[in-house]
């Protein structure tokens, strides 16, 4: 059985949805429920006796060390996070509380756990951090992609607090031989992702005849990868991956955001064509952010010469399925939009939520 904090947003519902779609080890999820974690997501798991949601905090010492001796997991993968930029500037304590001090007391726990396991069950444990490329900081056009040895320059509050949970990992590594693998990505896209980012957000506001907001001039450059090919990375690092070492996961996919926005427009008009015309009339440019990095890319070299992994999708096949999947989830949108979606859990497991707040 694995751990999966996190396991209800976007990025770890579809790691669970994968891993229990390929295997039969048993999960134990662990999410605390914010505005982004949505039950929904893993209704079709809700029958299923291999997954195990417990709704709690990565910050409740006592619960995590609880699961651990409870479940005994042979891994930890680590995704609960606040992860959006703009609500870190708006907000920045929750980042700090989650990114930081949660991480901290996930770790402290997971160390006491992991120093009281003897033999092969100690040498085979594993607990895999997901990050991302943000912590790098920004790139001028032209510059070389990050590296696993880029230095560390966090531009929002955002990516400086994943950035000090990565350097917390690291020194539970190095100080306490904690077995430890670190992953950075790039910015992923895909199915049931909360239409705060800017795919989603796109496509849900176009589908409305809202106005699409872009950013300053709308040339920022991200590296995109789809959601499915970085949880499948995730399971060869975990499979494979040599403790204490940082795994770069990227799409090989740099394109600005106006060309982003341009695409799903251009798919949406021959999917879902409207009588006003095209989709790229609602393109609206506002202010740019406040520090808002130029470029991303990554180097994602390491992870395919040394664990044979790249990804499956181009950009023009994972966007295709990703607006195709809103299309046909309009229920899901709806929910998400008008918080009905935050309701589900006392729906759907009526009965089935114990003291501790396990959902089985």
């Amino acid at each position: 059985m694995i751990l999966v904090t996190g396991g209800a947003g976007f990025i770890g519902a579809n790691f669970v949805l994968d891993w229990l779609a390929q295997c039969e080890e048993g999960v134990v999820n662990l999410d605390v429920l914010s505005y982004a974690g949505n039950m929904e997501n893993l209704a079709t798991l809700a029958e299923d006796e291999r997954h195990i949601f417990i709704r709690g905090d990565i910050g409740n010492s006592a619960l995590v060390s609880e699961l651990l001796q409870r479940y005994q997991p042979r891994a930890v993968v680590h995704f609960a996070a606040e992860s959006h930029v703009d609500r870190s500037i708006h907000g920045p304590e929750t980042f700090i509380q989650t990114n930081i001090v949660g991480t901290f007391r996930l770790l402290e726990a997971i160390r006491f756990y992991w120093y009281g396991l003897d033999g092969k069950p100690k040498q085979d444990f594993r607990f895999l951090h997901v990050s991302t490329d943000e912590v790098y900081g920004s790139l001028a056009k032209g510059e070389a992609a990050f590296t696993e040895t880029h230095q560390y320059q966090p531009n929002s509050p955002y990516s400086a607090s994943k950035a000090a949970s990565d350097h917390l990992a690291r020194a539970y590594h190095h100080t306490y031989g904690l077995p430890v693998l670190t992953t950075n990505c790039s910015n992923n896209y895909g199915s049931y992702q909360f239409p705060e980012k800017l795919i989603p957000l796109m496509i849900v506001n176009a589908l409305a005849g809202k106005p699409l907001p872009v950013y300053g001039d709308g040339q920022q450059i991200r590296d995109w990868l789809y959601v499915k090919d970085h949880c499948s990375a995730i399971a060869r690092v975990l499979e494979a991956g040599v403790p204490g070492e940082i795994y770069n996961i990227g799409g090989w996919n740099e394109k600005p955001n106006l060309e982003i926005v341009n695409s799903i427009c251009g798919l949406l008009d021959a999917l879902r064509p409207q009588i006003f015309g095209s989709y790229r009339s609602l393109i609206t440019f506002v202010a740019d952010r406040p520090g808002h990095d130029r470029r991303y890319a990554i180097d994602a070299s390491k992870i395919e010469g040394e664990l044979g992994w790249k990804p499956v999708e181009t950009f023009e096949t994972g966007i295709r399925k990703t607006v195709q999947w809103y299309l046909d989830n309009s229920s899901w949108v709806e929910n998400v939009q008008s918080g009905a979606y935050l309701a589900w859990v006392a729906t759907h497991y009526q009965g089935r939520v114990d003291e501790d707040s396990v959902v089985r």
